[in-house]
């Protein structure tokens, strides 16, 4: 028996689950420099790209959610966004994040989106690795780009070009 993970766009009902999750990556400690979740959807999603926001869910119970925030409000960088995605503790192996994260770059081309790009911590391997698996790929290494708990973390920078939009 298949199970079927459904993908859409996240609402304000989905905030109580989004927040669980983004919360769990953020106690790993490799997730994200960021040390508290925001306080209301509004607050969470008012730097993302609307078209681009999404969760996975099965039944009731969201998954995971990944969303689009462009990188600049600068013309120049309009098709340029980063990438954030997050996958429930109790989901992780069973192909949510890769789902979520092909649903992104197909409905970020949609939006005219030409380059995503993700920051990820070196030892979030499984991140790095969905990454490349969707045609991300290194493009740099930032040692001590910033400090997390009063330490000192590093980043890889990894990139996405679109084959379909911006060959202009």
């Amino acid at each position: 028996m298949t199970v079927e993970y459904i993908c859409r766009l996240s609402s304000e009902k989905d905030w109580e689950q989004i927040k669980y999750i983004y919360e769990a990556g953020i106690a790993t400690g490799n997730a994200t420099f960021e040390t508290s979740a925001p306080s209301s959807y509004e607050i969470w999603v008012s730097k993302a790209d609307q078209f681009c926001t999404f969760i996975i869910y099965h039944g009731e119970l969201v998954l995971g959610w990944c969303r689009l925030c462009p990188v600049s409000n600068r013309a120049v960088y309009a098709g340029v966004g980063e990438v954030g995605i997050y996958v429930h503790p109790k989901a992780t192996g069973m192909g949510i994040g890769n789902k979520l994260l092909q649903t992104l770059i197909t409905k970020s081309e949609e939006q005219g989106y030409w380059m995503l790009q993700a920051s990820i911590f070196p030892e979030n391997k499984a991140s790095i690795e969905l990454h490349k698996k969707n045609g991300f790929r290194v493009v740099g290494h930032r040692e001590r780009i910033g400090r997390l708990n009063n330490k000192w973390r590093d980043n890889y920078f990894l990139e996405r070009r679109s084959s379909k939009v911006g060959q202009e």
